[in-house]
C-alpha cells in the first residue's frame, strides 16, 4: 500500500503549484517511505509515496502508458492482476512488473468499467490527459482510505488524498469517499459500482449455512493474500478471528515449501513469490504484562509453530502514544483510539524487524455478528440488517483503523474476511444461525467456529487448539490487558474538567463528546485538525442503545462477557 494525492483542475499554472503539492504528499511519506513520484499534465497533478510490496525493482508510480496520455496513481494491491493481463489485447506493452499496471491497459478497453474486474483493495486516481477526465475509485469495502475535497476558492478544483491531513489546510470541505463508488469527472458524479448480492439489509437471506463453502472461501481468500515480494507476517491476537487467519497462512505456506499443491490451484492465478523468500510463518502480538491476548496467542503460535514475536508495552507507553494515534488515525472515535495505539505500537515493532505486510482478522465480528452486543438483537432479521450496516460501515471503524494504524510505520495490512467472495457466501446465510443462543450453547460467531472445527473428523489435523477455536469474543482494546480501558477512562478525568465537560455541548454542537473520555479526544482531535471541514469524515462506533446495550463501546461492559464490569468483585 501507499500513500496518493492528486489535484484535478487547478487554476493558473500547475507547475508553480508542484512544491506545494510536494509538500502535501510527503505528509503521507509515512505511508509510503521507498519512494515518491510526481507527474504534472496540464493543469492536473498525481503524487504518489511508495511502498514497495510488488513489483519491487520496477514499480514505481505514478505510471503512465506508453505515450503518457493516461497516468495512474494507485494505493493498493490488485490480486487478481495475472488473471486481468489476460483480459488486455495482444502485445500490450508492460513497463513494470507492478499489479496495478494493468488497470491503466484495461481503462482503454473499458473505461470506467475496469473498476469492476478488480479483486483487492485499492484507492486509485486515473488521468485521462486526451480527454481530459479524471477517474477516482475506491475498494468494495474501504479496506484502503481516500478523501476528497473542495475548495470555495478554487471552484471546479477537486483533491483527492489518501489522508485528510493532505487535504484540510487546502479544502473546505472534505469527505471519506465512499467505499464502492467511483467518481467519474465527465459527468461529475460519483456512482456505486459494487452491486453485491446482501446489499440491502432489508431483504433477509434464507440459505441454509454451508460450512464446507465458509472453509473453503475463506482459505482462497487468504491465499491470494499471499501475494508479496517481500517479508510477511500474521497480526496474531489469539483470538478466533486472528488465530483463524494465522492458521491458513500457515497451512498454506507450508504446502508450498513441502511442495504439495501450488497457491495457483483451481484456476486462482495468485502471485506466490512470497512464500520462498520467508518459507516460516513470522506472528506478531502485543498487550500489557498478564493480558488475555499475549496468553492466548502464545498457545496459538505454539500450535501452528509460527515464529512468534511478543511485545508488550506499559500504560505509560500507551497514553504517550494518544496525540500521535489520533494524528494518524484523523478520528476522535473511543472505540478506534482504543484499539488503534496497541496496533499502532505493535506496527512500529513490526517494520523495526524489515516485515512491510501482515494478515489481520478485521471483519469477522460485522459479518456474524460476533461482537457481544449482539446477544442483544432482539431477532434474527434485525441482526442481518445490523451485520450489513456494520460491514458498509467498516470503512469508517476497523478498516481505518488497521490501514492507518499500520500505514503510520509503513505496513501493510490485509483482511481476509472483507474478500468479495468470501463476503458473498457468509452474508446470504440464514441470519437464524447466526444468533447466539446460550440454551444451545451456541456462542457468538459460532457457524465460523464450526466451519474449521474438525472434530468430527479424526484423520483431519485441527485448525486450533479447542481453547482458541472457541475463545469467547474479546476486543481488541480489551484483550490487550483490562487495564488499557480503565487507565484511559481514569486518565480523561484529570485531564477534563468538570466545568470544561459541562461546556462540551456549547463547544462542539456537533457529535458532542458524552464521556470525559470522548472529549479528551476530541480536543487532541482538534488541535491537529482545527478545520471545521475535518470533522465531516469522523463516524463514531456506537453500540445499539435500542436493544439495552451500554453506551461504553467495550465488550466488557456486555452483561454476556466472562468478565464484565457489573460482574467485577467491589473494591
Amino acid at each position: 500500500m501507499c500513500g496518493i494525492f492528486g489535484v484535478y483542475n487547478l487554476p493558473g499554472d500547475a507547475h508553480a503549484f508542484r512544491q506545494r503539492a510536494l509538500l502535501l504528499s510527503k505528509k503521507l511519506r509515512h505511508r509510503g517511505p521507498d519512494w515518491s513520484g510526481c507527474t504534472i499534465a496540464g493543469n492536473h497533478i498525481l503524487c504518489h509515496e511508495r511502498l514497495a510490496i510488488v513489483g519491487v525493482d520496477s514499480g514505481a508510480q505514478p505510471l503512465t502508458n506508453d505515450d503518457d496520455s493516461i497516468i495512474l496513481s494507485v494505493n493498493g494491491e490488485i490480486y487478481n492482476h495475472k488473471a486481468l493481463r489476460k483480459l488486455c489485447p495482444p502485445g500490450t506493452h508492460f513497463k513494470t512488473q507492478s499489479d496495478c499496471e494493468v488497470i491503466l491497459h484495461l481503462y482503454k478497453e473499458m473505461g470506467a468499467d475496469v473498476v469492476k474486474h478488480l479483486d483487492g483493495m485499492f484507492s486509485w486516481i486515473l488521468l485521462d490527459t486526451k480527454k481530459n477526465r479524471i477517474l477516482a475509485a475506491r475498494d468494495p469495502i474501504g479496506i484502503t482510505t481516500l478523501y476528497q475535497g473542495w475548495s470555495s476558492k478554487q471552484p471546479g478544483t477537486i483533491y483527492f488524498a489518501s489522508e485528510l491531513k493532505a487535504l484540510n489546510e487546502e479544502c473546505d470541505r472534505i469527505v471519506a469517499f465512499p467505499p464502492g463508488h467511483i467518481f467519474d469527472s465527465e459527468t461529475g458524479e460519483t456512482t456505486r459500482y459494487f452491486q453485491p448480492t446482501w446489499w440491502d439489509g432489508e431483504k433477509i437471506p434464507t440459505q441454509p449455512v454451508d460450512y464446507k463453502s465458509i472453509r473453503e472461501a475463506l482459505e482462497k481468500a487468504v491465499r491470494k493474500r499471499l501475494m508479496s515480494e517481500v517479508p510477511y507476517g500474521v497480526l496474531l491476537s489469539g483470538g478466533l478471528d486472528s488465530s483463524l487467519i494465522a492458521s491458513i497462512a500457515a497451512r498454506e505456506t507450508q504446502k508450498i515449501i513441502a511442495g504439495q499443491e501450488p497457491l495457483n490451484r483451481d484456476g486462482d492465478d495468485v502471485d506466490e513469490s512470497a512464500v520462498a523468500s520467508w518459507p516460516r510463518l513470522h506472528s506478531f502480538s502485543i498487550g500489557l504484562v498478564g493480558a488475555p491476548d499475549l496468553a492466548s496467542a502464545r498457545i496459538a503460535a505454539e500450535y501452528l509453530n509460527t515464529v512468534h514475536h511478543e511485545y508488550t508495552f506499559t500504560i505509560q507507553e500507551g497514553l504517550d502514544a494518544i496525540a500521535d494515534v489520533v494524528y494518524h488515525l484523523e478520528t476522535y472515535d473511543v472505540t478506534t483510539i482504543r484499539a488503534s495505539t496497541p496496533m499502532y505500537l505493535l506496527s512500529r515493532k513490526i517494520r523495526a524487524m524489515g516485515v512491510k505486510m501482515v494478515l489481520s482478522g478485521e471483519g469477522a465480528d460485522e459479518i456474524f455478528g460476533g461482537y457481544l452486543y449482539f446477544h442483544s438483537a432482539p431477532s434474527a432479521d434485525e441482526l442481518h440488517t445490523e451485520t450489513v450496516s456494520r460491514v458498509k460501515n467498516l470503512h469508517y471503524a476497523d478498516c481505518l483503523r488497521a490501514n492507518k494504524s499500520t500505514m503510520a510505520w509503513g505496513v501493510e495490512a490485509r483482511v481476509p474476511f472483507l474478500d468479495k467472495a468470501f463476503l458473498e457466501v457468509a452474508m446470504n446465510v440464514d441470519p437464524k444461525l447466526k444468533m447466539s443462543v446460550k440454551s444451545e450453547s451456541r456462542m457468538e460467531k459460532y457457524i465460523l467456529r464450526k466451519a474449521f472445527d474438525t472434530s468430527d473428523d479424526p484423520s483431519a489435523k485441527p485448525y486450533l487448539p479447542d481453547s482458541i477455536l472457541w475463545r469467547q469474543k474479546e476486543q481488541f482494546s480489551d484483550g490487550v490487558g483490562y487495564s488499557w480501558i480503565d487507565s484511559l477512562k481514569d486518565t480523561a478525568l484529570l485531564k477534563v474538567s468538570d466545568e470544561a465537560f459541562a461546556k462540551a455541548a456549547e463547544r462542539w454542537p456537533r457529535d458532542t463528546p458524552q464521556t470525559k473520555e470522548a472529549y479528551w479526544y476530541r480536543e487532541v482531535f482538534e488541535q491537529w485538525f482545527p478545520q471545521e471541514a475535518c470533522t465531516e469524515s469522523v463516524v463514531r462506533w456506537i453500540p445499539r442503545g435500542d436493544w439495552g446495550c451500554p453506551a461504553d463501546p467495550s465488550g466488557r461492559a456486555q452483561k454476556v462477557h466472562d468478565s464484565a464490569y457489573e460482574k467485577a468483585p467491589s473494591a
